[in-house]
């Protein structure tokens, strides 16, 4: 214990790769957070990250750039095309050449696994570096043939893992992964801003003031379960005591069948559509309006959302699915129910009968104090 602490303070050169400006999305917002805590401990951090991240065919959603102006205070190269073996290499054999201590890559989908995990096995080439992966995701929640093969090439190719949930440490041990390992929980995302009221936030968003709101909040898959929310929404009868929903967030695949769906439940007027992707600046506003964040996941790992919710002290829903319910204290800071519609409408309704929203408050404030960036930076370093 003295050894690893001792350890963790010694100066260290860093480099993380993967998804960062002028890329968006909470990984380029993790990779970004991370590496500015490491600055904040005294080490040397440089990103490597995308030329081209995906294909555009392969993309489904409206662009992968970010519209926010570049960090400043962050050294961010573009090196890595996900697509070409080459360049794999070659930005393996740079990261040995530079010999630095510690190499750290997020990984998230197994279509990254063959560019990512090459560049882990030519870093660590040098017999100096240690490659660690903060796996977000191991296998990814909407499966294709060839997932399980392809994370265990990336997972085989690192020194050892930080996984982010239980769920994801049980994937990988099933992948016959036998190396170092730790779990840390995702940290607090804290790099939105400040918190803002609800009337001004309401007013920034043009919505009325006399209504009351839930959000649904992130890009929209289908495994995060929009449709069960709105089936939930209308089973509630929240409609007629003036609360609506915001949906905010980027549709990445068929974003017409969840307002036909809307339509048919007789919800849709109900609904505040912002089916574009939400800037940086803009995330504050969202949280602000709303009373409690809705999480109807069908399948999940960890989300960002939840640790959005924790910054700016705002209740949720989970449901019991993967970690979600790992970090979400069922009674204290919202509610974890079962992955179906009708167990989401009946805490909708007791969140609003019984004005929950004050004593969930005060378990934010107690809970969110666990999540601290530095058990992070702490967790990688020890498996150094």
């Amino acid at each position: 214990m003295i050894d690893s602490l001792l350890n963790s303070r010694m100066k260290k050169k860093i480099i993380v790769v993967g998804t960062a400006y002028p890329f968006r999305g909470g990984i380029a917002n993790f990779n970004e957070r991370l590496a500015r805590e490491f600055l904040s401990e005294g080490h040397d951090v440089e990103i490597l990250t995308f030329t081209l991240q995906y294909p555009s065919f392969l993309f489904p959603g409206k662009t992968q750039f970010s519209d926010s102006p570049a960090p400043r205070d962050l050294s961010i190269s573009r090196w890595v095309n996900s697509c070409n073996p080459f360049n794999w290499i070659s930005v393996g054999r740079h990261i040995c050449r530079m010999k630095p201590d510690l190499v750290i890559i997020g990984f998230w989908h197994p279509f990254m696994a063959p560019c990512l995990g090459t560049i882990a096995w030519f870093s660590r080439r040098n017999h100096f570096s240690k490659v660690i992966s903060v796996l977000h995701n191991a296998i990814p929640h909407e499966r294709h043939f060839g997932d399980s093969l392809l994370a265990k090439y990336f997972v085989n190719a690192v020194d050892g893992v930080v996984a982010m949930s239980d769920s994801v440490i049980q994937d990988i041990c099933q992948l016959g992964f036998r190396k170092p390992k730790v779990r840390c929980i995702h940290p607090l995302y804290d790099n939105f801003g400040v918190s803002v009221g609800r009337e001004e936030s309401l007013s920034h968003l043009g919505l009325n003031k006399d209504s009351r709101y839930l959000l649904f909040f992130g890009l929209i898959r289908d495994y995060k379960g929009l449709d069960w929310l709105l089936d939930s929404f209308a089973k509630s009868g929240l409609v007629k005591k003036n609360v609506k929903l915001i949906v905010a967030g980027e549709f990445y695949g068929d974003g017409e069948k969840y307002r036909k769906l809307a339509n048919e439940l007789g919800v849709n007027e109900a609904i505040v559509w912002q089916t574009n992707f939400v800037p940086n600046e803009e995330v504050r506003y969202y949280f602000g309006a709303a009373d409690l964040v809705v999480q109807p996941y069908k399948s999940a790992t960890q989300s960002g959302v939840t640790q959005i919710a924790y910054h700016f002290e705002k209740p949720m829903l989970v449901t019991r699915v993967g970690g979600l319910a790992e970090i979400v204290p069922d009674g204290k800071v919202g509610y974890v129910v079962s992955p179906n519609s009708q167990d989401i409408a009946d805490a909708l309704c007791d969140f609003y009968d019984n004005n929950r929203l004050d004593s969930f408050r005060q378990g934010l404030v107690e809970e969110k104090g666990k999540y601290a960036w530095s058990n992070m930076t702490h967790a990688i370093l020890s498996l150094m």
